[in-house]
């Protein structure tokens, strides 16, 4: 134990000294981690750790994180921008406030979303409903605010999100109890319902399905807030099907990895040498550049239909135009709707078929489908919902999308959740490795084969919305953490998954430092 006293900061940081103790512990240090905590607390002029606790808990005013200390420098340096005397901030100044990636396209465009985002929160209330290192959310009347800052000194803004919170009038959307299965002693669950709760009234949603787990867990957790059906007076339940969207391309990039996996096809190949009901414009397109959203394939001009879901060749005839951008990343529909053929010309069966035994049923995915036509609340399907002048909601359009690979697919979040924990079970570990590897940049990150990725590589994902609905998978790659959100109200859901996965991994430290403290 060094015999130098040291002083505290001026802005303490307890789980920091904790992870010091640990630090000493695991060196061989001091034989108990009492004893190591024992040590750090003197060495800073405390007689005991209960009392260095009580010092930096009590006695300290709890500082801004670094995302909300540099939202509050945006609303103070950028509001008033377009008055007379106002002066820009240099480069040098700038360097301290945001990324190199908002920097490198900071204009002055940019200048004006930063001074409207400013005049309007200048002067007002902030709710603050999240605030830690990196991540603030924040809201004044009619607006919600995400700022997003690096983990690394200055800690700039990498991201700033601005989005309209609609006024919802409609009495009925006044939210039942949550509803949750397989919860019990999960730990973080309590800031997960917490979380729904928060939001649903945040973002005006009807219902809100959440579920998530970890791949060092036995069971998926689930939990549901708000309704399935207004009209019907039915309370939303974890067991609820929602169309997901786009998500669905995950389940055929994963069905497609398996057959070159079992030696059916390389990644490289042109797609055209595996077609065999359409075939693509473009016979160079490979298989590769479908996967990850770059081949150029045309999007089906039929989208939507309330009819039966058709056959591909009759909706978009034998040969597919590929007059989209080649090799760059887009969210491909009519990509995913040539791979789709293309697994159900491997494999000799249509593709629901085909992808339920590739990936749904081996995941256990046993409340996932692609119907043929809108299912009805018999089936368990949600009710969509759109808003009505005046703050009403109506239900949506009820319609299903024409392409079942691309947009197709209906499920809970319990089953995406189980996706996200088992996809790469089915792959060997190169082809693991493949898919979460950057194929082509996209806005604020990456694209690799099926899962879109963000700038730091960090988190995988990918967002969906259908008529009335919106829906959310993100897995966390470090550890598997997998978190999977749905709506029925088409209102993007992606910043919930992160509030909640953030707000369980605080819970989670919370409950390792009440162990410590224990010891």
């Amino acid at each position: 134990m060094s015999d130098q006293p040291r002083s505290l900061p001026s802005r303490p940081n307890l789980r920091y000294l904790k992870l010091e103790a640990k630090r000493r512990l695991a060196a061989g240090e001091f034989p108990t981690l009492h004893d190591a905590q024992l040590a750090v607390a003197r060495e800073h002029g405390l007689s005991s750790w209960a009392a260095l606790k009580q010092r930096i808990e009590g006695g300290l005013p709890r500082p801004d994180g670094n995302a909300l200390a540099q939202l509050r420098w945006v609303v103070s340096r950028f509001h008033g921008s377009d008055r007379p005397g106002w002066s820009p901030p240099g480069a040098d100044e700038l360097r301290l406030h945001f990324s190199d990636a908002m920097l490198g396209s900071f204009d002055d465009e940019t200048v004006a979303v930063l001074t409207s985002v400013a005049d309007r929160l200048q002067g007002k209330e902030l709710v603050v409903s999240e605030d830690s290192p990196s991540h603030a959310h924040v809201r004044v009347p009619g607006l919600q605010v995400h700022a997003v800052a690096t983990d690394e000194p200055p800690h700039g803004l990498v991201a700033l999100q601005v989005r309209r919170l609609d006024t919802i009038t409609d009495a009925r959307v006044a939210a039942p109890t949550t509803r949750t299965a397989g919860t019990a002693g999960t730990p973080g669950a309590p800031a997960a319902a917490a979380v729904a709760e928060q939001m649903l009234a945040e973002l005006g949603l009807v219902g809100l399905s959440l579920a998530g787990g970890s791949p060092d867990t036995p069971t998926v957790w689930a939990l549901a807030r708000g309704w399935a059906d207004l009209e019907q007076d039915e309370e939303l339940r974890p067991d609820h099907r929602f169309p997901v969207g786009a998500v669905t391309r995950l389940v055929t990039a994963t069905a497609v990895l398996r057959l070159v996996a079992a030696g059916r096809l390389r990644l490289d190949d042109p797609a055209n040498g595996h077609l065999r009901t359409v075939r693509l414009a473009d016979g160079t397109v490979t298989v590769r550049e479908l996967l990850a959203h770059g081949g150029g394939v045309s999007t089906p001009s039929a989208l939507l239909t309330d009819d039966a879901v058709p056959d591909l060749v009759s909706l978009v005839g034998p040969l597919m135009p590929c007059s989209g951008p080649r090799g760059e990343a887009t969210n491909s529909r009519g990509g995913y709707a040539a791979l789709g053929q293309l697994i159900a010309d491997l494999s000799g069966a249509p593709y629901p078929e085909s992808a339920a035994r590739l990936v749904l049923d081996p995941l256990g995915m046993d409340s996932s489908f692609f119907p043929g036509r809108r299912p009805d609340a018999a089936s368990g399907g949600v009710t969509g919902y759109d808003l009505a002048a005046g703050g009403t909601l109506v239900p949506a359009l009820a319609k299903i999308f024409t392409v079942p690979s691309s947009d197709g697919l209906w499920s809970t979040a319990a089953d995406l959740a189980r996706f996200g924990l088992g996809w790469s079970s089915l792959l060997p570990a190169d082809l693991v490795a493949e898919a979460l590897t950057p194929q082509a940049a996209r806005p604020l990150g990456a694209v690799g084969l099926g899962w879109f990725l963000d700038r730091t590589g960090e988190m995988a994902g990918l967002p969906g919305v259908a008529p009335g609905s919106s829906a959310s998978l993100v897995v966390r790659v470090r550890d598997g953490r997998t978190h999977a959100a749905l709506s029925n109200r088409l209102t993007p859901v992606e910043s919930v998954n992160g509030r909640v996965l953030r707000a369980m991994d605080r819970a989670a430290a919370a409950a390792d430092d009440r162990a410590c403290d224990s010891l």
